[in-house]
């Protein structure tokens, strides 16, 4: 717990990860794809007067205005140990809010086709991240009730296809789900990603507010390519845009 609240490395902003030397550059509701080039997509796409916070290791963040309201958008890398830390600094160096991870995922659920959007309620993990909490048992990582409820309605009004339920963060890209993808979709475990597991549990430690909303990417029939996950799924941007 010590090294979780020591932060006697980190005197002031610019944070070592985040090269913004004023709070009010960065809005209280953020986005965060992992790819960073998504977030330049994304403030180049829907936001109005934008000016970019970040580069620093080339984690582009910008803020804008989307229908006149504030919002910013940063890439939070892949993995747990990577929206860690950028989540920690903006929620606990520039006093945000709404955290609100964009971005894509593997199906593990036959229902559940590439291009649907999940709404992660809840997020399995096989990472350590939310052991190094030091909790007495195993804490269950949940999004925010309020933002949830607002992206399905949201989600309901614009026609979107989506699915709510839980979804799986683990640290293994390549291979780990292949020996156990029957046992977390029989328990009913809809998709597999890597971060939000660690963002739910840094918001809820703070008392703000997280939401995963991911695009389906892959399935065994289908995978999407780099490009079309960078500068497509445009609906689940939408969605996240209108929680602002």
């Amino acid at each position: 717990m010590s090294e979780i609240n020591d932060l006697s490395h980190v005197k002031s902003i610019p944070t070592p990860h985040i090269a913004c030397d004023n709070p009010a550059d960065i809005a209280e509701t953020v986005l965060l794809p992992g790819d960073p080039l998504r977030a330049k997509f994304i403030a180049e796409t829907f936001l109005t007067d934008v000016k970019q916070f970040n580069g620093t290791r080339n984690m582009l963040g910008y803020t804008g205005y989307y229908n006149g309201k504030k919002v910013s958008v940063m890439g939070s890398g892949m993995g747990c140990p990577s929206i860690g830390i950028y989540s920690y600094e903006l929620i606990h160096f520039y006093g945000v809010k709404n955290l609100i991870r964009v971005g894509t995922a593997g199906t593990l659920n036959k229902n559940v086709k590439v291009r649907d959007i999940v709404f992660g309620m809840g997020a399995c993990t096989t990472s350590n991240y939310v052991k190094l909490f030091g909790l007495p048992g195993d804490y269950a990582p949940i999004c925010s009730y309020e933002l949830l409820s607002k992206a399905v309605k949201t989600a309901e009004e614009k026609g979107f296809k989506y699915h709510v339920g839980n979804i799986l963060s683990g640290d293994m890209f390549y291979g780990y789900d292949i020996p156990h993808a029957n046992s977390w979709s029989e328990m009913g475990v809809l998709a597999v990603e890597m971060e939000a597991a660690a963002l739910y549990s840094n918001a809820a430690r703070a008392g703000v507010n997280a939401l995963a909303i991911l695009t389906v990417s892959d399935s065994e029939d289908e995978v999407t390519t780099a490009e079309e996950r960078q500068l497509s799924f445009t609906n689940m941007m939408e969605v996240a845009l209108s929680l602002a």
